[in-house]
């Protein structure tokens, strides 16, 4: 895994030290993503420029520094990720006799070689794996752009004045001293309801993401991109899942997926350097480390993160499962002074405003992993594939039960158990021993607030209802996951939401969390459950083989429980959550208060001061809990701050 950069066009007159100075500047703003080696290459005719900053996974031998030239000397590349299929393509290509020799074993080689012989776009259509990279063309002056199917690695680009900028981080984007840096408030709007910048859009205008499984070309003619052409369609995976449903017994669907698992799990072992995994004791993670120690001689080592808060620590589960696998484990625990000292790193890691507060543990553990392994496989896409957020479950199981009753009914209803004080539920949580049940009873009100299935699941992805107007002068957007009329029909809703969600929150989100959090420790991330054999495997299964009996991932635990016992995972699904609330009101307190302080949002002239203030103030007096809504603003001041410095 590594970071990637560069530009093309822009100041004619400018020396070629200083283009190389440049793309120095633009390769160290991402030294973290690869400190290994680092190199940069320039077409001074062509004003184009390539920077690469390489963490060594696979051939660590100078055969695998880039930017690399092809055989040919018509192609450069610089490539960030991993390519597992990359031996089976290296066989393809000998065996066509297209290759005769190779310089070394990376699999950037073998990705250039089969640019070179088949072109990039059936390259593309045969690699498996997590990437982005930048590819230019001498002979036809192109350069072009392109991410993995569902989006694991991340890719910046965009105009700026006369200059095209692209890089692995906005870091990169910003060194270049083209960068305008102009704030999206479109995009602050959208981050505050989402706890993330929805692609395609960046927090700077004129600056995008690519969209994942897209590849992008910009000639030195034209000087303006074309729209990202798509090599990949989930809703091509859907609509083939759906002609060919999968008709077998449960037993054969197991037996099916354990096959597909452990092929795809042994595919992603290989790497020259020390691996592990993340274990959360939960059932993705567990699964993934089952059948990593099953094909593995060794102990696989593991890690995860333990709360001294109750209803928020599940290191003990981990630990059961890691000591009937016999996985060499670690664990650290995460107290809130860890969360105090850990939030200035969050600004600089991802360098747009994001607030998924597990980005806090995801970073931790990420540590944990770094001082043992350089590379570490998570259970991350289990939950958008086969059915396990709650949204799939008990949120559609009250729904469908709510939507029956008039409008007037579910009105009366939800204003009745609206006057019930938060603070008060957690009390009762408490005594009864219910984890976190003022949080799963404003879902509830969520839900009874929603009366149809549609705009249920567009309030509980939300943060703050849609036409608030906590940005000054911001314009109202519609992201894809808004775009209701563009949702493809689908019988069964949960899979309607598990696509949104693949979509969406998994790039935008998850796949963004882990990816920044690891990288920015030089931890190269692996996902096996995004193989795209597992991908069309999991949309060919009818939804009774997701969500049965009233738990989600039914087929994932029916796997589990052949190789761990059922008691050590048949829980309540609990994520990877923190105790913000309480922190906010603790010993994040002091912290907060002087991020929200209102004469400093005045000044700021970004937000809407009174209504922050007041929601702040509600929270610490517990009348309602508007964590996930102050995090986000907390997050957004904290990375302004940074940003200006």
């Amino acid at each position: 895994m590594c970071g990637l950069a560069g530009y093309l066009g822009g100041n004619s007159l400018e020396s070629t030290e200083a283009s190389k100075e440049i793309l120095r500047l633009m390769s160290k703003s991402i030294f973290h993503r690869g400190p290994d080696s680092n190199g940069i290459w320039l077409d001074e005719q062509s004003r184009l420029g390539l920077a690469h900053q390489r963490l060594s996974v696979l051939d660590l031998s100078k055969a695998g520094h880039q930017p690399m030239i092809s055989k040919n000397n018509r192609y450069v590349i610089v490539y960030n990720g991993e390519i597992y299929n990359h031996l089976v393509l290296r066989k393809e290509l000998q065996n066509s006799r297209k290759i005769s020799s190779w310089m070394g074993s990376s699999d950037t080689e073998t990705l250039l070689s089969c640019i070179q012989e088949w072109g990039l776009k059936e390259t593309l259509s045969k690699v498996e794996g997590m990437f982005s990279l930048a590819l230019w063309d001498r002979k036809k002056r192109e350069l072009t752009l392109s991410r993995d199917r569902i989006g694991e690695k991340p890719l910046y680009y965009g105009w700026q004045n006369s200059t095209f900028l692209f890089g692995s981080e906005l870091k990169a984007l910003k060194v270049h001293p083209s960068f305008e840096g102009k704030l999206d408030r479109s995009s602050i709007d959208e981050y505050l309801r989402f706890n993330y910048v929805p692609s395609p859009n960046s927090i700077y205008e004129g600056i995008k993401k690519l969209p994942p499984g897209t590849f992008l070309t910009i000639s030195l003619d034209t000087k303006e991109p074309n729209l990202p052409i798509p090599y990949w369609n989930l809703l091509d995976v859907v609509e083939r899942g759906e002609k060919n449903t999968f008709k077998g017994t449960d037993s054969q669907a197991v037996d099916e997926l354990e096959e597909l698992l452990t092929s795809v799990v042994s595919q992603q072992l290989i790497s020259d350097v020390p691996l592990g995994a993340f274990l959360s004791g939960g059932i993705d993670s567990s699964l993934i480390v089952a059948i990593m120690q099953k094909v593995s001689t060794n102990p696989i080592s593991t890690f995860t993160v333990a709360f001294k808060e109750k209803g928020f620590n599940e290191a003990i589960y981990a630990k059961e499962v890691a000591s009937y696998l016999g996985t060499d484990h670690k664990e650290i625990q995460v107290t809130s002074q860890d969360a105090l000292e850990t939030i200035p790193q969050m600004p600089k890691l991802f360098d747009e405003p994001f607030s998924d507060s597990s980005q806090i543990p995801t970073y931790l553990i990420s540590k944990l992993a770094k001082e043992n392994v350089t590379v570490s496989l998570s259970g991350d896409a289990g939950d958008e594939l086969f059915g396990g957020y709650n949204r799939y479950i008990s949120a559609m199981s009250l729904a469908s039960i709510l939507y029956k009753f008039p409008l007037n009914i579910q009105k009366i209803l939800h204003s009745s158990l609206s006057l019930i004080p938060l603070d008060f539920l957690q009390k009762i949580g408490d005594l009864s021993n219910i984890d976190q049940l003022d949080s799963k009873f404003k879902k509830a009100l969520i839900i009874m607030n929603s009366h149809n299935f549609e705009d249920m699941y567009l309030n509980l992805i939300s943060s703050v209802p849609s036409k608030s107007n906590f940005v000054l002068n911001s314009v109202h957007r519609k992201p894809f996951v808004l775009q209701k009329d563009k949702w493809p029909p689908f019988k069964d809703f949960e899979n309607c939401m598990m696509y949104l969600d693949t979509l969406t929150y998994l790039p935008d989100d998850i796949l963004t969390k882990v990816d920044r959090s690891a990288m920015g420790v030089s931890l190269e991330t692996r996902v096996p459950f995004l193989d795209p054999k597992l991908i069309e495997f999991a949309w060919t299964l009818p939804i009774n083989m997701k969500i049965r009996n009233g738990k989600g991932k039914w087929i994932l635990r029916k796997l589990l429980n052949n190789l761990v016992p059922e008691k050590l995972t048949d829980r309540p699904k609990k994520g990877f959550a923190i105790p913000l609330g309480d922190w906010l009101k603790g010993p994040l307190r002091e912290w907060s208060e002087d991020l929200l302080d209102p004469h400093k949002l005045k000044e700021q002239g970004i937000f809407e001061s009174s209504e922050i203030i007041s929601k702040w103030n509600d929270h610490l007096k517990g009348s309602n809990d508007w964590h996930g809504f102050l995090w986000s603003v907390l997050m957004f001041q904290s990375w302004y701050e940074n940003s200006k410095n």
